[in-house]
C-alpha cells in the first residue's frame, strides 16, 4: 500500500469524523513545554514580539561576541531528515541587527518569510531588508550593510537577492530572501500546489541542504505559519529517505519539532493542511515526473498580484528611522486581505470560538508591542536631545 494512500486514509478519517480540533489539541496536550527563563529577563523584554511566544532556554539561538546573547529564535533540528531550520519571531526594530548578525554568524543561506509587514492593520514585522527604493541598509550597532541585489515578484510570491557585508571585515555573503505574500495570519495558504511550488523553489536553491547553515524561517510569531512550513518540509524528507515512507507519523514529526520551540502550527486549521501538502507532495516521491509543472501551473504564479497582496511598501506606512529600519508610526492605507475557506469549511464551526478568542489575544500583544516600540523611539530621541543639551562637566583634579 503506498504511503499516499495510507496517509490519505488518515485524513479522511480525521476529516470525516470533524476531528481536526481533538486531534490538535491533542497534540498541544502532548507537548512537553521546557525552561524559557532567559526569555524573561527584564532587558530581553523588548527584544520579544508576544509576550507569550518565548524560545526554550535549551535551544535558543545565541548571538556571538555580544554583551547579550539573547534573541527570540530557536534552531529546531531533526538528524534523521539532515535539516536544521532557525525558527524566529519577525523581527523588531529594535532587533534587524541582531537578526542580520545571526544569519552571519549562523552562516544562514536563505531566509523564508511567511508574513507581510502588516497584516489587519497591525505592524506584524520591522522592514529589515532595503527595498527598491531604498536600494541598501546600515545597521551600525552590529556593523552590517544589506543591499537590494534583485527582486523577482510573483503573483503570490517574491524572491529577492541580498548581499549581506560584514562592514567590519568587508567579507559579504549572498542571501536569498523568498517572501510568501499572500498566507493569512492563523490560516493557510491558497492551495497545497501553491505552497509546495513555493517549498520546491527554496529547496531548488539549496539553501535548505546541510552544506548550509540554517535556514532562517519566520512569521510574525515564528510558530503558525513557520511551524507549517518546516513541518511539510522534514515529513516530506523522511518520505524520500525512508524505506518504507508508511513509518512517517506526521503527528509525531510535529510533536518532536515543537520539543525544540514552543506552539509549532497554531490552528487545527494548519495542521490540517499540512497534512494535506504532505499528500500532495508524496506524489512527487512516488516518481509523478509532472508534478511540478503541474503546481507551477495551479499556483498561477505568473499572474499578475493582486494589489491587496502586492509586497508591502513603506509608502503605505508613515515611517521614522530606527535601527537603518523604517518603523510604523501609523496606518495610511488599509491592507485587505483575502480569507481563505475552500480547506477549512469541515472545521469552521468547531474552531471558529478558539480561533477569534486567540486572534483577538495576538491583536492586543500587537497592540501593546507597538505602542511599546513608540515609547522606545520617543525614549531614545528625548535622551539624544538631553545629551545634545548638556555640557561636558569639568572633572575634579
Amino acid at each position: 500500500m503506498s504511503v499516499t494512500v495510507t496517509t490519505e486514509q488518515e485524513f479522511q478519517e480525521i476529516d470525516a469524523a470533524n476531528a481536526w480540533q481533538p486531534r490538535y489539541l491533542e497534540i498541544r496536550h502532548q507537548s512537553n513545554d521546557s525552561p524559557h527563563r532567559i526569555a524573561k529577563y527584564p532587558e530581553n523584554r523588548n527584544r520579544n514580539r508576544y509576550r507569550d511566544v518565548s524560545p526554550y532556554d535549551h535551544s535558543r539561538v545565541k548571538l556571538q561576541n555580544t554583551d547579550n546573547d539573547y534573541i527570540n529564535a530557536s534552531l529546531v533540528v531533526n538528524e534523521e531528515a539532515q535539516r536544521n531550520y532557525i525558527l524566529t519571531q519577525g523581527p523588531l526594530p529594535n532587533t534587524c541587527c541582531h537578526f542580520w548578525l545571526m544569519v552571519w554568524q549562523q552562516k544562514t543561506r536563505a531566509v523564508v518569510m511567511l508574513n507581510r509587514i502588516v497584516e489587519k492593520e497591525s505592524v506584524k514585522c520591522a522592514q529589515y531588508w532595503p527595498t527598491k527604493d531604498e536600494e541598501i541598509m546600515i545597521f551600525k550597532e552590529t556593523e552590517f550593510c544589506v543591499r537590494l541585489l534583485s527582486e523577482d515578484i510573483k503573483s503570490y510570491y517574491t524572491v529577492r537577492l541580498l548581499q549581506l557585508e560584514n562592514v567590519k571585515t568587508g567579507e559579504s555573503r549572498t542571501i536569498f530572501h523568498f517572501h510568501y505574500t499572500t498566507w493569512p495570519d492563523f490560516g493557510v495558504p491558497e492551495s497545497p500546489a501553491s505552497f509546495l511550488n513555493f517549498l520546491f523553489k527554496v529547496r531548488e536553491s539549496g539553501s535548505l541542504s546541510s552544506e548550509h547553515g540554517p535556514a532562517v524561517i519566520h512569521c510574525s510569531a515564528g510558530i503558525g505559519r513557520s511551524g507549517t512550513f518546516s513541518l511539510v518540509d522534514t515529513s516530506l524528507i523522511l518520505m524520500e529517505k525512508r524505506e518504507d515512507p508508511f513509518s512517517v507519523d506526521i503527528k509525531q514529526v510535529l510533536l518532536n519539532m515543537r520539543r525544540y520551540r514552543m506552539g509549532l502550527i497554531q490552528t487545527p486549521d494548519q495542521l490540517r493542511f499540512s497534512y494535506l501538502a504532505v499528500i500532495e507532495g508524496a506524489k512527487y516521491i512516488k516518481g509523478d515526473s509532472t508534478i511540478q509543472k503541474r503546481w507551477r501551473e495551479l499556483s498561477k504564479e505568473d499572474q499578475a498580484p493582486s494589489s491587496e497582496h502586492s509586497p508591502p511598501h513603506p509608502a503605505k506606512i508613515y515611517t521614522e528611522k530606527y535601527n537603518g529600519n523604517s518603523m510604523g508610526i501609523g496606518i495610511h492605507e488599509q491592507t485587505g486581505e483575502k480569507t481563505n475557506a475552500e480547506l477549512s469549511t469541515r472545521v469552521q464551526d468547531a474552531t471558529e470560538a478558539t480561533t477569534e478568542s486567540t486572534l483577538r489575544k495576538r491583536l492586543r500583544e500587537d497592540r501593546k508591542a507597538n505602542t511599546a516600540q513608540k515609547l522606545q523611539l520617543v525614549k531614545q530621541k528625548l535622551s539624544e536631545t538631553e545629551r545634545k543639551r548638556k555640557r561636558p562637566r569639568l572633572t575634579d583634579t
